[in-house]
């Protein structure tokens, strides 16, 4: 099966999700769960990403994204590069964390986000992670429903505005919807043509839509990605400035991972993470 054009435009909603490369976890303990929140709250600044809920699980993450702007694919990337890369080095590996390209489904905001957003928090009751929801730390559910202070970069307050406009009433009856939800079947199981969450006028649309970009995409001429022999040539090797730019070219540009790049590039992986590091703080 081909996989799915990406459909990006100003205010689009998104369900996403990643999971571990082969089956792996991608939350070894807490401080792995908090490093992501980090590069999630960094991503946000630089992106202007609407979260409006999340969940990490063991093995995978889940988060409902609005784009202002359009944005989606370059927000995604910095956020499973970067946290790839302080995985890495805090547990001291290499290579993939994440399984290949992550899922995202675009979904109309009447009524899936907010039945969106309930089936996200559910997963941990779900996968039988915890008995009682308000026991599970990783997730949006205690913020949005009052239990814990919110993070400045979760935004619940267009899913309170749908219960009340007192924020503890709102709150209180959020977190009923919630309970309500548990036995309901997953609003993904509505998903058509891969990728599209909506009413019939709204897929048709989109279908549409991603017609045309898969025609426009097949007129261009685009340039397949460059081997990382053609990138790291001899005069590379010799030259530290320039192998420098083709490593941050073939991680940020061409997606390869860094202990591709410190193959082709002979050095150690630890100078590939080091590199790529000191380019997003210049950036």
């Amino acid at each position: 099966m081909a996989r799915p054009i990406r459909l990006e435009f100003s205010g689009a909603i998104y369900h996403v999700t990643t999971r571990g490369d082969g089956g792996s976890d991608v939350f070894i303990d807490d401080q792995d769960r908090l490093q992501f929140l980090a590069v999630l709250s960094e991503v946000v600044s630089r992106t202007g990403w609407l979260v409006h809920a999340y969940v990490l699980m063991d093995n995978h993450y889940h988060l409902l994204i609005e784009t202002p702007t359009g944005n989606l694919s370059r927000g995604m990337r910095q956020l499973n590069g970067v946290y790839t890369q302080r995985f890495n080095s805090t547990h001291g590996s290499g290579g993939r964390v994440f399984q290949g390209r992550f899922k995202a489904t675009l979904l109309e905001r009447e009524p899936y986000l907010l039945e969106l957003c309930r089936y996200i928090v559910l997963n941990p009751l779900r996968l039988k992670a915890v008995k009682n929801i308000s026991r599970y730390r990783w997730s949006s559910y205690r913020a949005t429903a009052g239990e814990v202070q919110a993070p400045a970069w979760l935004k619940s307050d267009w899913l309170l505005s749908h219960f009340g406009r007192s924020m503890p009433v709102a709150q209180r009856k959020y977190a009923e919807y919630v309970e309500v939800g548990i036995k309901l079947p997953s609003p993904l199981l509505k998903v058509k043509s891969q990728v599209l969450l909506g009413s019939t006028a709204f897929v048709k649309k989109m279908k549409q839509h991603l017609l045309n970009k898969g025609e426009s995409k097949r007129d261009k001429k685009i340039p397949r990605r460059p081997s990382l022999n053609a990138l790291f040539q001899p005069k590379v090797h010799k030259d530290k400035s320039l192998r420098n730019e083709a490593i941050k070219l073939a991680y940020q540009s061409y997606g390869y991972t860094m202990a591709a790049i410190a193959e082709a590039a002979q050095i150690h992986f630890s100078t590939v993470s080091k590199v790529i590091k000191m380019g997003e703080q210049s950036a």
